[in-house]
């Protein structure tokens, strides 16, 4: 595994002139969303779902993203597999490498092959299904040409090694200690190729120290944006999709010079996912 290394840029965040990369972005619409299990704190299945809102709210970030001028693939949903929407999850990919994902629980298990096969059937050739568990982008956050990798809840560790070898790119590993923040993509956002944004009380001391040697000048989010899911974001080095209600965040945002956008997802949160849950980068 790599040792920490300061990668921030020199000169003050918020004088760095800002600049949008058009990403390529895989989505599945929630057809089949609802809340039947429970496999996180947010998830409680008697409370009522509206899924005609939750493919609204979810038509509304396809079309921002459209807007803003990326591309999005859609993948077909599938009946059972209500968690499909959150495409995040469902790989990681780098440099047109395709890391499968293999989930913890067996209500989304079905979802990894899945996914896999949507690759397989768009002629991506370099794909690998895992040995270990990981949850795709909900546990591995591209940085540049790092990786940083959770683990405690979902992802096992073990599956960081297996990536490093895979992608060929070093791996930093952050243990995660708050069940509601069960993702990396939860407490931990990438606003640019050195830039980051998180939660510091959602990990471990030790990660913590991790963080602030990488990022020395990252956006730190307050317990309150954190609990609205304001880190679960999207960033394409300009323009940042979060949460409406992470008000902190937008204000702490726009002084660096980003432009935030805010998004109600609030249908898919009972789920426990918002922005970038949706969202699966393909990174050619």
């Amino acid at each position: 595994m790599s040792y920490p290394e300061v990668i921030a840029a020199e000169r003050p965040a918020q004088q760095l002139q800002r600049t949008a990369v058009p990403r390529r972005l895989l989505m599945c619409r929630p057809r089949h969303f609802e809340v039947s299990y429970s496999i996180n704190p947010w998830m409680h299945p008697e409370k009522p779902v509206d899924n005609s809102l939750a493919v609204l709210q979810w038509e509304r970030l396809r079309e921002l993203y459209l807007a803003l001028g990326h591309s999005v693939e859609v993948i077909d949903p599938l009946p059972g597999l209500p968690d499909m929407v959150f495409a995040a999850n469902g790989a990681t990919v780098i440099d047109g490498k395709v890391l499968g994902a293999r989930f913890r629980h067996l209500e989304r298990t079905a979802e990894g092959p899945a996914y896999l096969a949507w690759f397989k059937q768009r002629g991506f050739d370099e794909l690998l299904w895992p040995e270990y568990v990981n949850e795709g982008e909900g546990d591995y956050l591209a940085v540049g040409r790092r990786i940083l990798a959770g683990t405690g809840f979902r992802t096992d560790q073990r599956s960081h090694y297996e990536a490093q070898e895979f992608f060929g790119l070093p791996v930093t590993s952050l243990t995660l200690v708050n069940p509601r923040h069960y993702h990396l993509d939860t407490a931990l956002a990438v606003l640019s190729d050195t830039e980051i944004m998180y939660w510091p009380a959602a990990f471990t001391p030790g990660s913590q120290a991790v963080l602030r040697e990488l990022y020395p000048n990252a956006v730190l989010a307050s317990a309150a944006d954190a609990a609205v899911f304001g880190l679960n974001a999207f960033s394409d080095g300009r323009n940042v999709l979060l949460p409406q209600s992470a008000s902190g965040l937008i204000a702490q945002l726009r002084a660096r010079g980003f432009h935030p956008h805010g998004v109600d997802l609030s249908e898919l949160l009972k789920a426990g996912g918002s922005v970038k849950c949706c969202t699966l980068e393909l990174r050619d």
